[in-house]
């Protein structure tokens, strides 16, 4: 162990200044040409495709598969960025170890599924020097897009492809939403997502403006009575408290913000970590955050979910990445108090259990010892602008449709799917063909 992992407090240069690099290479490099060949030559191509039924984006990848396998990359690129335009950046953040791949008949006959997931990855990077798709004349029509994360940019470039003039519209001082600021550094390197975000807008039509939120900046009324129609793609905002003694003491971190930082950061070594560092939580974000700060030389990292494995929002794949980087993950444990003088020093859990009236404290307690404590239990929405609510999102049709007349949603703001990007972009795509349909008048 390096003397700077033993050094109290939150530091940074914790490693070696080589070991940033190692730490956080690609996960899954891209294929070269013959691994691609040899990994669809794996493919039975189905007829009947369980893998694209489990698609949320219903990408035909029996075909793309097909397409690599007779040496065309880019027409198995247009098949799957004509069904999810960020197919790039799904190829590397997609859980397909609980989607396609889980399906595959090869999981099913050998438990060993064809990599569905890095063929997308070497097909759709053929493409990323020049857009596949080119616009439609336009229609004279305006569409706002508030969020320029997933489901946003999705639905933006699809209405852009249509014809019409789409103005987009983020919060943050860059676009891209989750991908750019909420995703594991190793799943998205060379600065891939900004990439993909200069990409998808080539194809013109669409007007960013950055710095501008609903309720800070901008106004329904107003983007209703200045654009043709609306489509809200905002995410979720805040992250839920701990509702806990003590949360309020230093070093307790939204588990959003440190990634966040993570992932804008330019030199990795000097961003700060804790020498003991907990992370509450059992979705994607905990197991990130979690493995993140192991691999930026936190000497332990334990992460703490209420219930069991089982019921974790983080795939099992997920879990044993956070396993084998050294991360200890304990369940069945909910967080009492937090304590400290000033600043977190340990952290008090209850052992609970499922009983007849939900989960129930067992009894029994325990500490750990913590300089960093990060939370991820889940975010809320903002401001809904008097938008119907439903389970703190906002309540949406089959095509994204809201309680407002000529207002649309999707993505983790949108009541309905899984908070997943590539759910996000399967709902403006589909919120999108809603949009340009009731605007020529279909």
């Amino acid at each position: 162990m390096s003397n700077s992992q033993q050094t109290p407090g939150i530091v940074p240069n914790r490693l070696p200044s080589e070991a940033y690099q190692d730490n956080f290479s690609d996960l899954h490099p891209r294929f070269d040409d013959h691994e691609a060949l040899v990994a669809a030559d794996r493919c039975y191509f189905c007829h009947d495709a369980p893998c694209m039924e489990a698609c949320p984006t219903t990408i035909d990848i029996p075909l793309f598969i097909r397409q690599i396998a007779t040496g065309t990359p880019e027409a198995a690129a247009r098949t799957i960025l004509e069904q999810n335009i960020l197919g790039g950046m799904c190829a590397r953040v997609c859980p397909t170890e609980t989607l396609c791949e889980e399906v595959c008949v090869r999981e099913t006959a050998e438990g060993n599924p064809v990599e569905i997931g890095r063929l997308q990855r070497y097909a759709t990077d053929t493409v990323m020097d020049a857009h596949p798709f080119t616009r439609a004349e336009p229609t004279g029509k305006s569409v706002a897009v508030v969020g320029a994360g997933p489901a946003g940019l999705s639905a933006a470039h699809r209405l852009a492809m249509h014809g019409h003039d789409v103005v987009l519209y983020d919060a943050r001082p860059k676009a891209g939403g989750l991908n750019e600021f909420g995703i594991a550094s190793y799943k998205s390197v060379d600065n891939f997502a900004a990439r993909e975000v200069d990409w998808l807008l080539s194809i013109g039509g669409i007007e960013v403006k950055l710095g501008q939120a609903l309720g800070n900046g901008l106004h329904l009324d107003a983007l209703t009575d200045a654009h043709d129609a609306v489509f809200i793609g905002v995410g979720l905002a805040g992250v839920n408290a701990l509702r806990c003694d003590g949360e309020e003491k230093e070093n307790v971190l939204d588990a959003v913000e440190f990634i966040s930082d993570l992932r804008q950061a330019d030199d990795l070594s000097g961003l700060p970590v804790g020498r003991h560092v907990v992370v509450i939580g059992g979705g994607m974000t905990a197991v990130d955050a979690a493995v993140q700060a192991k691999l930026l030389g936190a000497e332990d990292v334990s992460l703490v979910y209420r219930r069991g494995r089982d019921r974790m929002g983080a795939s099992e794949f997920e879990q044993d990445l956070a396993a084998s980087k050294g991360v200890r993950i304990i369940t069945h444990a909910s967080p009492k108090a937090i304590h400290g003088n000033g600043a977190v020093a340990e952290i008090e859990f209850a052992y609970t259990a499922d009983g007849a009236n939900g989960l129930e404290e067992t009894g029994e307690s325990f500490r750990l010892k913590a300089d960093q404590v990060l939370k991820a239990i889940g975010q809320t929405l903002g401001d809904a602008n008097g938008l119907e609510i439903e389970g703190g999102k906002i309540t949406v049709n089959d095509t994204g449709r809201t309680s407002r007349a000529g207002v649309w949603a999707g993505g983790d703001c949108a009541s309905g799917g899984d908070d997943l990007t590539v759910t996000a972009v399967a709902e403006g795509r589909d919120a999108a063909e809603d949009i340009h349909a009731t605007l020529m008048g279909g």
